[in-house]
């Protein structure tokens, strides 16, 4: 497959006012590169000191749950030798590159606060000064801001507690009694980082019981598989799923992971629940006892953890796996365009757009693909009044 595309029709001028995009994760540099070929220059706003900066925070074993060839933006092939699923690091230094040979303008350090309707577009209050724009481009991400639970108790726990965003390795944690809470792709992998790395006893609470996928199969990476049998009808997708299950991952029922009644397709389809992604290091220590499976936390207080079975436990330190809310209340709730659940709704026409808040099952570079290319459509249509002849790739 080649990264050689036709040369799409030139709609601006570069001395057009540039698009303001916020965010230099994955959404805005692709969208921002696109904007390019297309000859409507784009500027990046990025809060951190450099590009895909939410993905350096990350704990340093972190590898990608989707394979390389679903994460390939435009134009941006990875280096060859690079594994399936790339590394954290490896993941940055791709972002890098794609940045460096795109010559994408990206301002780093620069943080925005709040977006406000003004006469002629949007102005941005920023931490560097107030910038306006025709067009803005909102691309923060899902994971924008750390949530951590509101636990009754939660100031009087005697022990370290921590979001896993603010771990990075087992070090700091050997010869401790260590909780992990929330069995999604980051809680099971860190559960299994500390149970492998020296933590004196690793148990993970689970409130609810995840659909376990193994990151990689004898069919080929999860991401692709999941991809195809998500062409199929839920009940054959679901069906197909537990046999790759039953065949990979096992019956783990004895250690407390059940698997769930209803199919990974069905659930997905209706919540946008994602699988849980594991890799055999998590499944082995599981079945040694290394990695404990325990019920929900239900508070904390001075003398530990109240579980929801009524266990209690008295850890060392809690990982807090629990996830991230997209942050787009205080920079534009007041505009009237998230929904119930705080996400952005379409608003053609208004110049003001988001981009990287879709569902998907870890296909990232083709839902940022086709993602862009609707968003440059919309935006080269707004700002021309014709839209130009687009190759999706």
């Amino acid at each position: 497959m080649t990264d050689v595309a036709p040369a799409p029709s030139r709609l601006a001028p570069d001395t057009d006012e540039p698009v303001l995009i916020i965010g230099a994760g994955v959404a805005g540099p692709a969208v921002a590169a696109r904007l390019g070929k297309l000859g409507i220059r784009a500027e990046i706003l990025e809060c951190g000191d450099g590009v895909a900066y939410v993905w350096r925070l990350r704990y340093d074993r972190m590898r990608m749950n989707t394979c390389r060839w679903n994460i390939r933006l435009w134009f941006g092939r990875f280096p060859q030798g690079t594994p399936a699923f790339p590394t954290r690091d490896q993941f940055v230094r791709y972002m890098e590159s794609y940045v460096a040979k795109h010559d994408l303008k990206v301002r780093y350090g620069v943080r925005v606060d709040r977006i406000d309707k003004v006469a002629g577009g949007w102005q941005l209050a920023t931490s560097t000064g107030d910038l306006t724009a025709r067009q803005v481009i909102v691309a923060t991400g899902h994971d924008r801001t750390p949530r951590l639970p509101d636990w009754p108790g939660r100031d009087l726990f005697p022990g370290r507690l921590i979001h896993s965003v603010q771990y990075r390795n087992p070090r700091e944690f050997r010869g401790a009694d260590v909780l992990v809470v929330g069995s999604g792709c980051s809680g099971t992998d860190i559960a299994a980082d500390l149970a492998h790395g020296g933590a004196a006893r690793v148990r993970l609470a689970v409130r609810s019981q995840p659909h376990i996928m193994m990151r990689k199969s004898p069919w080929g990476p999860n991401d692709l598989v999941a991809a195809a049998l998500q062409r199929l009808p839920l009940s054959v997708a679901d069906s197909m799923d537990r046999f790759i299950r039953r065949t990979t991952v096992g019956n783990l029922t004895p250690w407390g992971l059940r698997l769930p009644e209803e199919g990974t397709f069905t659930t997905f389809r209706r919540d946008d629940a994602q699988p849980t992604v594991v890799d055999p290091d998590f499944i082995e220590g599981v079945r040694a006892g290394r990695i404990e499976i325990v019920a929900g936390v239900s508070s904390l207080d001075a003398d530990g953890v109240q579980l929801t079975d009524g266990t209690r436990l008295r850890p060392d330190a809690i990982v807090a796996a629990t996830g991230f809310s997209n942050g787009l209340a205080p920079l534009v709730g007041h505009l009237g365009v998230l929904d119930d659940q705080g996400q952005p709704l379409s608003r053609p026409g208004t110049g003001l757009y988001f981009l990287g808040y879709g569902k998907g099952v870890g296909v990232i570079g083709p839902n940022a693909r086709r993602a862009t290319e609707q968003l440059c459509r919309d935006l080269a249509s707004e700002r021309l009044g014709s839209v130009a002849s687009f190759s999706t790739r």
